[in-house]
């Protein structure tokens, strides 16, 4: 059983929505949780784990996009919380359409996700896959989530009016390790639209992100714009990026990875930075 935590020091308005989720993950039956190991979906993990604990398992999918140090940190979470948790191989790089690297890749990648979920689905008796999408996520462009209303899969943290802040502080009155942890994506996001994902460019990346963090830096990306690395910082963090010498050892790291120049840029970090070449028309169109 997991362990029993006190959230009475919550608002009252946080303590109803949990109240909310808790009921509303009970009542989902048997259920798989798609994740990622990120915040949303580790707090929703542990969420049905301890609202309907013997009736969920938590999938992770393996790929060439996933960080092994994603991968590390959600095993090493799982386990701490007792949360039954499976890894599945999912093959969304064997798709075209996800390797042309359109504005629809995050489609393909979530269709191939939740193809091969319902089908642990089916084979083993559960009754709901559930993901960690919340309330501010609607305002994003997210083609994944597309993916998701086709295949039915429940949102248990948007129908309870979770926030991004709610699932921090709930995380955080839990006891949770991941309540700061900063945000994440699939390595692909990297790679500017139109490019195409090769096992190669998500490697240099993540050779490349690891070795920024081993300096100490925590909040930051590499985007992949082919010879070019476009290294992202969090702003709270540029001005040590920006020293001469902290310049040069970012040179010396991503030139050693295969990019013939290194830029730093100086809006820092921006989750979906990418998605700015997009056309209105496409961004539009996708969160409709």
């Amino acid at each position: 059983m997991p362990k029993v935590v006190d959230l009475s020091s919550l608002p009252a308005e946080l303590q109803a929505k949990w109240s909310t989720l808790e009921e509303r993950l009970r009542s989902l039956g048997k259920t798989l949780v798609a994740f990622s190991g990120g915040v949303d979906s580790a707090f929703l993990a542990w969420a049905a784990h301890y609202a309907a604990p013997g009736r969920i398992l938590a999938v992770m999918a393996d790929s060439p996009s996933l960080a092994r140090s994603q991968m590390r940190e959600a095993v090493e979470f799982c386990g701490r919380h007792g949360i039954p948790l499976e890894v599945i191989s999912t093959a969304e790089m064997e798709r075209p359409e996800y390797v042309r690297n359109d504005s629809m890749r995050c489609f393909h990648c979530k269709d191939e996700l939740f193809t091969v979920i319902e089908r642990r689905r089916d084979q083993h008796g559960f009754d709901t896959v559930a993901y960690g999408i919340n309330f501010d996520d609607q305002g994003d462009f997210r083609p994944g989530q597309q993916a998701a209303r086709r295949h039915g899969v429940a949102a248990p943290l948007l129908e309870a009016g979770f926030t991004k802040q709610d699932i921090r502080d709930v995380a955080r009155a839990a006891g949770l390790e991941v309540w700061d942890k900063p945000a994440s994506a699939c390595l692909s996001s990297r790679i500017e639209y139109g490019r195409e994902v090769t096992v190669e460019a998500l490697r240099q990346i993540e050779a490349g992100e690891d070795a920024l963090r081993s300096l100490g830096f925590k909040q930051l990306r590499v985007r992949h714009h082919g010879t070019i690395a476009r290294v992202e910082i969090a702003r709270d963090e540029l001005p040590r990026a920006l020293s001469p010498e902290m310049a040069a050892e970012f040179t010396r790291i991503l030139k050693g990875l295969g990019f013939t120049y290194v830029t730093l840029d100086l809006e820092g970090f921006r989750s979906g930075s990418m998605n700015a070449v997009l056309p209105a028309k496409v961004l539009e169109r996708q969160r409709a």
